[in-house]
């Protein structure tokens, strides 16, 4: 379910940004979609840090998770 609504999401966000770009532009749809993904992973981002902290883990600072996500 959780995967669905993901992708729902994005979905949401690049067809309401065809619809921005149809009337304001290519640059407009641009801004917008990647002002909604921005927003959407800084939100994803600040309750996995919530629930690593909850969880007694240590707060890590961006740099520090995505080096220790990807090894």
């Amino acid at each position: 379910m959780k995967t669905f609504r993901n992708k729902l999401i994005i979905f949401l966000a690049v067809t309401c940004g065809g619809v921005i770009g149809i009337v304001k532009g290519e640059e407009a749809k641009q801004k917008w979609v990647f002002k909604v993904r921005s927003k959407y992973e800084n939100k994803r981002q600040m309750a996995e840090k919530k629930s690593i902290a909850r969880k007694g883990g240590v707060l890590l600072d961006d740099i520090e998770m995505a080096s220790f996500h990807n090894n």
